[in-house]
């Protein structure tokens, strides 16, 4: 079992990383190369289409955008191509040892 302290320890960990992220320009290149990578592939495009089926499906009147994003999310999620996940990855890796101090 994991105890709180070890879930406390590790949400400070990644509050460290996302701190030196954010300082470093790194958070917003990462986005930048992701949002270049999803529409290279495709899945912005799947994304749209499936938003498209979601609202002929429930009907315009009937869909919020709350639900449209409770509905494609999941979608979303597994549509990303593992190869985009791993070059993130990596990339993120990178950064962490070229900042070993975190």
């Amino acid at each position: 079992m994991i105890s709180i302290h070890k879930m406390n320890k590790d949400a400070q960990m990644r509050a460290a990383i996302n701190q030196k992220l954010i300082e470093t320009g790194e958070r917003e290149r990462l986005k930048e190369l992701l949002r270049a990578k999803l529409i290279e592939c495709g899945w912005k495009d799947q994304l749209k289409a499936h938003c498209k089926e979601v609202i002929k499906e429930k009907g315009l009147e009937h869909v919020t955008v709350d639900d449209l994003v409770a509905e494609i999310t999941p979608k979303g999620r597994a549509l990303v191509p593992d190869s985009v996940k791993k070059e993130l990855l990596q990339r993120i890796r990178t950064f962490l040892a070229q900042h070993a101090s975190l």
